[in-house]
């Protein structure tokens, strides 16, 4: 078998805005297992950079260690990148994000790196509200070292590898986002690309911590009879918060919708993502609203997705700490000398 990617594209395949083939999103040959999810958002996260005509290099994607974090291998290649060690990727990404808050920050990781070990980096993350966009590929178990369950696992699931119930209560990561704050909160399926899709578009387009839980369901270990992370599981317990659109500021808002509950949230630079309300109850914009809904579809076995809650107006990072506008590496000696007297002032303030 060939991992080499052939080089040949169709003269007439069409490029987005800034001039660039979809074939210039990708990245290597996947060597993950054949019809692993995490393939399926690798692919969905190509088409949303797309069509959202970012230039690779505006980009910076960073992860941690899993079979999650080897993803960004197999997409968008020429955009910047960091692996960091297992469960530090948010302290990567706080870092580059101060020095440089021009490029857009997609984080990736798993149940394990982000659930386990990186638990305590994730809290801060979002309590920072580092905008970025952290995308945790859960599929409830150690892919890499042969199945063991995760901390996402669910009280009675069975995996392959255990063939017993999984005796403990899952960590529900977008309940633990809610909690703490996070400024955008949403949870999808890597099998409904027409969901996945547009909720990439509006966490990139997000300012402030953008947090999206995607269930991805183990091919090898834990897609059996029993998992409650299968492919059948999630598809007969799904329920759907809405239908959703994400419409790009310089585009005219002009797709008819069927009547019900509709909601538009203009987010940062104008703009739109439109909401069609499935789910009663529930108001993406009220964060107690969403908890009671998460709650709910919980106790009666479904798994909720879709946009669970948007703050539209959050303050990030840098809004917070009055951080300056130029990239780090950008600052002159004009910029950084504060002038003569200024030290005086600053150590008489210190008395």
């Amino acid at each position: 078998m060939s991992y080499i990617k052939p080089t040949f594209v169709h003269p007439q395949a069409p490029r987005n805005e800034v001039g660039y083939l979809k074939r210039d999103y990708e990245g290597k040959i996947s060597t993950l297992c054949a019809g692993c999810g995490h393939d399926s958002i690798s692919a969905a996260i190509v088409q949303a950079c797309f069509e959202m005509n970012i230039e690779p290099h505006h980009l910076a994607k960073l992860s941690g260690i899993g079979c999650s974090s080897k993803t960004p291998t197999y997409f968008l290649s020429n955009s910047h990148g960091f692996n960091s060690v297992h469960g530090r990727m948010p302290s990567i990404a706080t870092g580059a994000n101060l020095a440089n808050k021009e490029l857009i920050y997609l984080g990736v990781s798993g149940d394990g790196d982000t659930a386990s070990i990186g638990m305590g980096q994730f809290v801060h993350v979002i309590r920072r509200n580092v905008n970025m966009t952290y995308i945790v590929m859960n599929n409830g178990c150690y892919g890499l070292t042969k199945g063991q369950d995760s901390a996402t696992a669910d009280k009675g699931s069975i995996s392959k590898p255990s063939r017993e119930a999984t005796p403990y209560e899952a960590i529900d990561l977008v309940g633990l986002a809610l909690e703490l704050n996070a400024s955008f909160v949403a949870r999808s399926f890597s099998g409904d690309k027409s969901q996945l899709i547009p909720l990439l578009k509006a966490a990139m387009s997000h300012k402030g911590f953008a947090f999206i839980d995607i269930i991805s369901p183990c091919v090898t270990f834990n897609n059996n009879k029993g998992s409650t992370k299968s492919y059948d599981y999630v598809r007969e317990h799904i329920s759907i918060t809405g239908a959703m659109d994400y419409v790009p500021e310089e585009k005219a808002i002009e797709v008819e919708y069927a009547e019900g509950s509709q909601k538009d949230i203009e987010l940062f630079g104008h703009s739109v993502v439109h909401l069609e309300k499935l789910a009663p109850n529930w108001n993406p914009t009220d964060k107690q609203s969403a908890i009671d809904k998460l709650q709910a579809t919980k106790r009666n076995g479904q798994i909720l997705t879709g946009l669970l809650y948007v703050n539209p107006n959050p303050r990030d990072l840098h809004q917070i700490n009055h951080t300056v506008d130029i990239p780090l590496n950008k600052l002159t000696e004009n910029h950084l000398y504060p002038g003569d007297g200024e030290l005086d002032k600053i150590n008489e303030g210190m008395r």
